[in-house]
């Protein structure tokens, strides 16, 4: 079996089970764990990708809806910081490995995707990648034993994002699916400034308008480092049923560091199918 290796344990996240378990279980004692009252059956999670110290809570707050036994596979869509190419990447067999265990991945929902042209097998950009790797310990916690599909953007084109969008619903159409868009936002502004600038992207996603948003990125990709893959989870869930959306949480690295002076924004949102 394929196993791609944990590439920042021990230094993004803490690198032994029980310190990662304490960690995760901290961040998600921080925030409530009740879902909006019409957001209905979660479909999809917006969560950031920076070190746990500095956006586990914001993370926490979105995986903290997930109930165990509510899904089959979870697809994680992220971008990637590493290496460039166009559509999508798969890693389309074996699993992840974090300090909790290997997360295995869902092989033949993984082929299914391989047979649109967006979506090619690239296992190489997902080596060195954090955008992905983040997701695992908090997807872990909480649903246990839950297979996934890890896919990297690497140019995000509207164009990319809207066909990974529709090979998504397609395939995933009949699965008890859950969607994962990895992003963080903009990058090293003041505090002030950054706000403005991503209170843009949490209008859109809030709104559910994948459109505003799409104009947003045009305008400005800087908005998202992981804009192409929340462009696609936007698409994909309403092409699924999804009707909703909710922001969970916001924040800067600030609130952590005290330092306001360049920070990085972080979000946490799901989308529902209503009530």
């Amino acid at each position: 079996m394929s196993i791609r290796r944990a590439a920042v344990a021990g230094s993004w996240y803490p690198g032994s089970a029980p310190a990662l378990r304490a960690a995760v279980d901290t961040c998600f004692a921080a925030v409530d764990g009740r879902a909006p009252e019409d957001l209905g059956r979660v479909a999809a999670l917006v969560a950031p990708h920076a070190g746990i110290r500095y956006s586990g809570r914001i993370a926490a707050a979105a995986y903290r809806l997930l109930r165990a036994d509510a899904y089959d596979v979870a697809v994680l869509v992220g971008p990637s910081h590493f290496m460039a190419f166009e559509g999508a990447a798969v890693y389309a067999a074996g699993g992840f490995e974090t300090p909790f265990g290997v997360v295995a991945v869902d092989e033949a929902c993984a082929r299914e995707l391989l047979s649109v042209p967006v979506v090619r097998e690239l296992p190489a950009p997902h080596r060195r990648e954090h955008s992905l790797e983040l997701q695992l310990p908090f997807l872990q916690r909480a649903a246990p034993g839950l297979p996934i599909v890890p896919l990297l953007m690497g140019v995000q084109t509207a164009a990319a994002a809207r066909q990974l969008a529709e090979a998504l619903a397609a395939v995933l159409a009949g699965r008890r699916a859950l969607l994962v868009a990895s992003t963080d936002l903009s990058h090293y502004h003041d505090a002030a400034t950054a706000c403005r600038l991503d209170r843009v992207i949490v209008d859109a996603v809030g709104r559910f308008d994948a459109e505003a948003l799409e104009e947003a990125l045009a305008r400005n990709p800087g908005h998202a480092c992981g804009g192409g893959p929340l462009l696609a989870v936007l698409r994909a869930s309403r092409l699924l049923g999804a009707s909703r959306a909710s922001v969970l949480a916001y924040g800067d690295s600030g609130d952590v560091t005290g330092d306001k002076t360049a920070v990085v924004g972080y979000m946490a949102a799901a989308i529902g199918d209503g009530p």
